[in-house]
């Protein structure tokens, strides 16, 4: 009650914000007559005097009215278009840093438009951010035409552009992009070895179009540059014939399993746990004996749940479409493929082989990032849509953005019709195919959005079956969006859409003049000014029949999880004040209903004779689905927010890496890293033999001189030496391991500098350490991904399991930085440098690394692994003491095989000249003996 009284005084934190914003929109009117009277010279010329002024001291805010001034007049010269009032707030919200809930058709496109100017004067680059590649590049020459009439320059970054192209997209004033595409350009700009190969500027300030869809229905699932990794394959075929052998959920009879809908889980009863070993072990897949849950068969049961959920939840043209013999997911919100993403965790693996397509291998990760902490990284961030209100606090806990909500520029005339409910879904399905087929003969036209393509697809088979004509929008079918939503305004038209109808296209009443136009060009390319008025003056009678009809028509074949989603298919209808309505039907076996609704109002309704096509329709009943719907909302809220939780910890790690990384490529000389990672090895090392404040008995001196042997080349005798010196110390021992690695390490340096360039050998030891560090970095979050998977256990013995992710992911990742150090400096003690190379040889050696850099540049996989076998080996035999050649010959190792099957790269980066005489003593070039692929 009180809180009520002080918003009837002084009004909400919306209005407030709304009435700030109006004083700047009456500065900005103030200006219009003055933008007006300009020549084109001077509109054009104010972008330049608004750089000046901003370098004088001037912040955007004091430019703010004369710049949206500006921006308002340049488009209506170049474009026809002027900016409304309310369009003016929104774009002063964008500034400002808010999210601007605007309906749909109120020319979001163009409010985008004031803050990216404004902001763009700054020179520090703006990203407008789109869902698609289609709308980048539309939005992009669109409003492009005003920016460039303005001075600025402006790019599109889509994905398969070269790197001179996308470099050139990210220096323009101001980039459309899509949301994947930048968040992936920004892990491969962290996987470069050179700062050239770079992309993308600091980021500045981003414009979010349909900011809902990227920063929420997105944000679950984390962008990731992965790498194939081998096997799987054969045991999800072996476990995949073993799932329908168990029994199925049924009211009577043993049940095997239960299906958890809610949280998209396949849960095994103990009768099931049985049963299913006892398949296993028939399959020859489990030890008699053997537990599915013992620590070395958690691979096993791994596949045994992903084929589980590949059966039972993840269901055909709702999920996923095979589609050229692939699987292809389809986004729950927008309905639309998503080519080339795939499920993590081998789940995409299960569902190809339960539909028998080819299995690609699964994927390691090398790098990811979650949506929210890649835009946490922009200096600032707006964004804008017609349904954020639903998701405010979300929006202001994750992101810190307030919500807006704008006033439309004409009232919204649609009628919004109650909840139509029925016992069954035939029942349901018959009442909206009867509606459709009442508004087909009247021209009324009508929009039908579905939940799935399957749901889609049937509907559109009755239809058919009738005889009526109509259009589907599916994820098959999406590359013709644009011509169908162009047209779905038109008088009769029906078209049935799943959950993109119209996304980022309006409906426009009596069709899209414009596209009309372009579809007649294309066939008429002759045609004169007089056609083109002629069908302009056709699209006008359509929409005033359409107006007179009722406007669109909406037709919901259920709710939605997300009220955000079934008020973007409302928001299709009533666009700019035009007459619409809309209308949901159910039924109580729909998803939604089922899980979420009280399982008591099946047998009210039945009781009540309900079950003969009568339907149910009650705001209490409308109330309770909405109740249903921010329990969903709330539910996915908290996935999102887990997912964010574990994400800040390792974003945490990651800011840490790339600072390292991007230390490294700047600096010239790393020599002084190199000898910091040195003095910390060997310190760690001698630690390790030689216990602190120990006693010399309890020194392993034998151990210390075959580890520095074995793995850094570094010979000494310390057994000797603590018998000719009784009192020697550690710190002497220390000092003695440093001396002589660093002696070893400069007659290596001075040998490489016969090249004649020095900073050959600097190069090569930036790109050692730099691959080092992505190898690492790789197998850290591999290690942290399974840490992840099993950490939920812990709450079963009283503990926070984010607070032990924390600890043990510290405890991971220190141990990751010490491997770095090791390895780097292992990797540089073992590299062989032959003195009877000609310079020329010794240069092409030095520059093997950087030839490996273009190939990381271009996607492939650093090859470490192979480089620290090949060291491993050569660490492991010592020429000079004679030891013998592991190939069985009995010749020391020196005289045989002295470089073990080194492939071409490999022997590059280890210094065997390819014409130089074969280590093996063959007699016969390197590269016609052992040097052979």
């Amino acid at each position: 009650m009180i809180n009520k009284l002080i918003r009837k005084i002084f009004g909400t934190r919306n209005d407030r914000m709304i009435k700030e914003a109006m004083g700047y929109v009456a500065k900005v009117n103030a200006l219009e007559e003055k933008m007006r009277a300009m020549s084109e010279e001077e509109l054009k010329g104010q972008t330049n005097l608004f750089k000046e002024r901003l370098k004088n001291g001037e912040t955007l805010d004091d430019l703010l009215p004369e710049a949206f001034a500006t921006m308002r007049e340049a488009s209506t010269r170049v474009m026809g278009m002027r900016h409304y009032d309310v369009q003016l707030i929104g774009g002063y919200m964008l500034h400002k840093g808010r999210i601007a809930e605007m309906r749909t058709g109120e020319g979001k496109t163009l409010v985008a438009t004031l803050a990216v100017y404004l902001n763009a004067l700054a020179g520090k680059g703006v990203h407008v951010v789109t869902v698609n590649d289609y709308l980048a590049r539309r939005d992009a020459e669109w409003m492009g035409q005003v920016y460039n009439y303005l001075g600025l320059t402006v790019g599109v970054i889509v994905a398969n552009q070269s790197l001179p192209e996308k470099k050139a997209a990210y220096e323009a004033d101001i980039s459309y992009a899509t949301n994947n595409e930048l968040g992936f350009d920004y892990l491969r700009d962290n996987m470069v070895f050179d700062m050239s190969q770079k992309v993308q500027r600091p980021l500045y300030f981003a414009v979010i179009d349909e900011v809902d869809s990227i920063l929420i229905d997105e944000a679950r699932t984390p962008l990731i540059i992965s790498g194939p990794v081998e096997g799987g394959a054969d045991l999800y075929h072996a476990v995949n014939k073993l799932i329908p052998n168990l029994n199925r959920p049924t009211k009577d009879g043993p049940v095997d399993f239960e299906i958890n809908e809610k949280d998209k889980q396949v849960n095994l009863t103990e009768e099931g746990h049985q049963h299913l070993e006892g398949l296993l072990v028939e399959a020859g897949l489990l030890n008699e004996g053997d537990s599915l849950y013992d620590s070395n068969n958690l691979k096993l049961y791994h596949h045994v749940d992903n084929c589980l959920r590949a059966h039972y939840i993840f269901q055909r043209d709702v999920d996923y479409i095979v589609a050229n013999d692939e699987i292809v997911i389809v986004d729950e919100h927008t309905g639309r493929t998503l080519a080339g993403r795939r499920w993590s965790d081998g789940l995409h693996q299960a569902i190809e082989v339960k539909e028998g397509v080819e299995v690609k291998p699964e994927n390691q990760t090398l790098a990811s990032i979650t949506f929210q902490n890649y835009f946490r990284i922009y200096e600032k961030l707006s964004g804008m849509t017609g349904t954020a209100d639903t998701e405010a606090p979300e929006f202001l806990e994750i992101y810190g953005l307030e919500v807006v909500v704008i006033p439309t520029h004409r009232e919204v005339q649609r009628k919004d019709y109650g909840d139509l409910i029925y016992l069954t879904q035939k029942e349901k399905y018959d009442a909206i195919v009867k509606d459709i087929l009442d508004c087909y003969e009247r021209k009324q036209p009508v929009l039908v959005g579905t939940a799935s393509v399957e749901v889609s697809e049937l509907i559109s088979d009755i239809l058919t079956a009738q005889n009526i004509p109509h259009e589907v929008l599916n994820a098959k079918q999406h590359e013709r969006e644009a011509y169908v939503v162009g047209r779905a305004g038109t008088p009769g038209a029906i078209t049935i859409a799943t959950n993109m109808a119209g996304r980022g296209t309006d409906i426009v009443l009596g069709g899209n003049v414009k596209l009309e136009e372009e579809l007649f060009l294309e066939t008429n390319p002759n045609a004169t000014e007089s056609d083109l008025e002629s069908i302009r003056e056709r699209a006008k009678a359509r929409q005033k029949e359409v107006l007179e009809l009722g406007g669109l028509h909406i037709i919901g074949t259920e709710r939605h999880e997300s009220r955000r989603i079934d008020n973007q298919l409302r928001g299709r209808s009533g666009r700019q004040g035009d007459v619409g309505s809309s209308r949901f039907y159910l039924s109580l076996d729909d998803h939604l209903m089922r899980i979420f609704m009280n399982p008591k109002m099946r047998g009210i309704m039945e009781s009540l004779g309900m079950g003969n096509g009568e339907a149910l329709e009650h705001r209490m009943i409308t109330r309770s689905i909405e109740n249903a719907q921010r329990k969903v909302e709330g539910h996915n809220f908290d996935i999102r927010k887990n997912l964010l939780q574990y994400d800040d910890i390792a974003n945490d790690q990651r800011k840490i890496v790339y600072q390292q990384r991007d230390d490294i490529l700047k600096a010239a000389d790393i020599t002084n890293a190199v000898k910091m990672m040195r003095e910390q090895v060997f310190s760690d090392l001698v630690a390790k033999y030689i216990p602190p404040q120990s006693y010399a008995e309890q020194w392993d001196l034998k151990g210390l001189t075959e580890i520095l042997a074995k793995e850094f080349r570094v010979e000494i005798d310390f057994e000797k030496r603590l018998a000719d010196n009784p009192n020697i110390t550690e710190e002497e021992i220390y000092d003695a391991v440093i001396l002589e690695s660093e002696r070893l390490y400069a007659e290596k340096e001075a040998q490489a500098n016969m090249s004649g360039d020095p900073s050959q050998f600097r190069r090569f030891e930036k790109s050692v350490l730099l691959e080092v560090l992505d190898g690492q970095w790789k197998e850290h979050l591999a290690a942290m991904d399974y840490l992840r998977q099993g950490i939920q256990l812990r709450a079963y013995g009283q503990r926070r399991p984010e607070q032990e992710y924390k600890r043990e992911s510290f405890i991971l990742f220190e141990e990751m930085l010490d491997q770095i150090h090791y390895k780097t400096i292992r990797f540089l003690s073992n590299i062989v440098i032959r003195v009877e190379s000609p310079a020329e040889e010794v240069q092409e050696t030095l520059e093997a690394p950087t030839k490996r850099e273009e190939k990381v540049i271009e996607g492939s996989i650093t090859n470490m692994a192979d480089l620290e076998r090949i060291a491993d080996e050569i660490g492991n035999i010592s020429e000079e003491d004679g030891e013998a050649c592991p190939c069985g010959s009995g010749k020391p190792y020196g005289e045989c095989h002295g470089a073990i099957e080194l492939t071409e790269e490999e022997h590059d980066l280890f210094h065997v000249g390819r014409n130089d005489d074969c280590p093996c003593g063959s007699g016969a070039k390197f590269k016609n003996c052992h040097g052979k692929l």
